[in-house]
């Protein structure tokens, strides 16, 4: 598919789409780029779970015609809450979020994760936490709730402004940009949209300095 004046190869998704117009990728796909850099990670998509932010994101990035290549990844189990989450109740439908071993894999194989998971701070938290306690990744968190680093941290979540007590620091990965204001179902403005792109830029060029 050509992008600008740069031809880049997107394959976008492994199954039919669905939704409005049929354009969101349905749980459990993957869309692969040429070498593994950036991955954009969404919720599955449902009628609370709307995952557009996730598509609007990566072709931003493709378009912006950065240095790097972009996947995304619709979770197969990305609704609710991790079963381990503490004090929080109501899963969605009697969902829990969770990770399949293979996507567990697919995400590491990233220098970068952009974290898409909504609108409930408890929830984005949580799954943050379990994420990064599975995955040894930089991330950047996006959500449409304000959430901040002391939120993550409270929760053991490393980050790149607030550490948790050594004993009590649960994750292999870190946060180490978070952009909020971002609506699920909505196309971000500029300004949100700029902030993901400068935060994945400054990784990616920590990760590979010249």
């Amino acid at each position: 598919m050509p992008i600008g004046r740069v031809t880049q190869v997107v394959d976008c998704r492994e199954s039919m789409g669905m939704g409005k117009g049929g354009g969101l990728a349905q749980r459990g796909t993957i869309s692969e780029c040429r070498r593994p850099d950036v991955i954009v990670v969404g919720m599955s998509p449902g009628r609370r779970h709307v995952t557009k932010p996730v598509c609007d994101i990566t072709s931003a990035l493709r378009r912006e015609g950065v240095e790097f290549s972009v996947s995304t990844l619709v979770l197969n189990a990305g609704s609710g809450v991790p079963p381990d989450a503490p004090g929080i109740a109501g899963s969605v439908l009697g969902a829990y979020f969770g990770l399949t071993p293979q996507e567990i894999e697919q995400i590491e194989e990233h220098k970068v994760a952009i974290l898409h998971h909504g609108n409930v701070r408890s929830h984005v938290v949580q799954k943050v936490r379990f994420i990064l306690e599975h995955v040894d990744v930089k991330a950047v968190v996006v959500s449409q709730c304000p959430i901040d680093y002391e939120d993550l941290a409270k929760e053991g979540v490393k980050t790149a402004l607030v550490m948790p007590p050594p004993d009590r620091v649960k994750t292999r990965g870190s946060v180490e940009a978070i952009v909020s204001g971002v609506t699920r179902g909505q196309t971000p403005n500029r300004e949100k949209m700029a902030e993901v792109i400068t935060a994945v830029t400054r990784l990616m060029k920590e990760h590979n300095p010249r």
